[in-house]
C-alpha cells in the first residue's frame, strides 16, 4: 500500500498567470512560493493527481477519462500566446474507472467524460507544483446545485485513493468575487473577515463543528460577498471529506494579493 497523501485547498490565482512574466506575474508570487513547496509536503511522488476544479460543474459528477487530456481556455483579454499554452500530462482512463466505481458506491450520480480538457483550475497549480507533467492527471466535476453535503459526501468517496498514490486537490479560491474586486477597501475588508472566519473553522473547530460549520457557510461573516457564486468554494468540502477527522494545516496566507483581498490555502492530513 502507498504512504496515505494528504488533500489540499488550494488558492489557484488568475488565468494562466504561471505562463505569464512580468508585472502581473509579480502578483502571484507568494502564491507561487507557497505552491512550489507542496511536493515537499507529500510523503511520497503521487502516482496520479485528481483534480476538483472551481471551474468544471456538471448535472452529476462528471470524471474526465481522456487518455490525453486537451485545453480549456477559461479565460479572457490575455494575449493570444496564452491560447496556446499547453499542460501536456496525460490522462488515466483506469483512475477515471476507479473513480466512478468509488462514487457509484456512495449512492451518486455520476458519468465518464472523454472529451473534457484541463482548465485553469488545474494546470495554473500544476504548472508549478509538477512542471514536469510527467505525472498522470484527471479533473472531476462538481455539480451543478453546489450541495455542501454532497460535496463532502463525494471526499469521503474519495478517501481510499489517498492510499493508492493519488493525490487530491480542490482548486478554487477562499475569496471569489471579481464585481468587488477592484473596490480595494471593501474587498480588502469583506475577504479578510470571511478568511477569519475559515481559519477559525478549520484550524480551531473539531471535526463535528467544522464540518457543521462549512454545510452552513452561508452563516459567516460576510459569505456571500466573498463567495457570490461557490463554486471556487466548494472544492473545499470535497478535500476536507476526503480526509474527514484529520488536522488542518494553513499553507499559504496573503492578506495583500492584488493588492487587494485577502487569500489562503490549506492542507488536511
Amino acid at each position: 500500500m502507498a504512504a496515505r497523501l494528504p488533500t489540499f485547498y488550494l488558492s489557484h490565482g488568475a488565468g494562466p498567470w504561471p505562463y505569464m512574466s512580468g508585472v502581473f506575474r509579480q502578483y502571484f508570487a507568494q502564491l507561487e512560493l507557497s505552491l512550489r513547496q507542496l511536493p515537499a509536503q507529500l510523503p511520497a511522488t503521487p502516482q496520479a493527481i485528481l483534480v476538483i476544479s472551481g471551474h468544471w460543474e456538471e448535472r452529476d459528477f462528471a470524471v474526465m477519462a481522456s487518455p490525453m487530456p486537451p485545453m480549456v481556455y477559461d479565460f479572457a483579454g490575455f494575449g493570444e500566446e496564452l491560447y496556446r499554452i499547453r499542460y501536456p500530462a496525460p490522462g488515466s482512463p483506469a483512475l477515471a474507472r476507479r473513480v466512478q466505481s468509488l462514487i457509484q458506491q456512495a449512492g451518486l450520480a455520476t458519468h465518464l467524460d472523454g472529451e473534457r480538457g484541463f482548465d485553469h483550475g488545474t494546470y495554473a497549480v500544476l504548472a508549478v507544483t509538477h512542471p514536469a507533467a510527467d505525472v498522470p492527471v484527471i479533473q472531476l466535476s462538481m455539480r451543478w446545485d453546489y450541495d455542501p453535503e454532497a460535496h463532502w459526501k463525494l471526499g469521503r468517496a474519495l478517501a481510499p485513493l489517498r492510499d493508492e498514490g493519488v493525490l487530491i486537490l480542490g482548486s478554487g479560491s477562499s475569496y471569489h468575487n471579481l464585481r468587488q474586486f477592484h473596490a480595494k477597501a471593501r474587498a480588502r475588508e469583506e475577504s479578510a473577515r470571511f478568511d477569519a472566519w475559515l481559519r477559525q473553522t478549520l484550524l480551531e473547530s473539531s471535526p463535528q463543528q467544522r464540518l457543521q460549520r462549512l454545510i452552513e457557510w452561508e452563516k459567516a461573516p460576510s459569505a456571500r460577498i466573498a463567495h457570490p457564486q461557490e463554486d471556487h468554494l466548494i472544492p473545499l468540502h470535497v478535500a476536507l471529506g476526503a480526509a474527514q477527522e484529520e488536522p488542518a494545516c494553513l499553507i499559504y496566507s496573503e492578506e495583500g494579493f492584488m493588492d487587494a483581498i485577502t487569500v489562503s490555502s490549506y492542507r488536511f492530513g
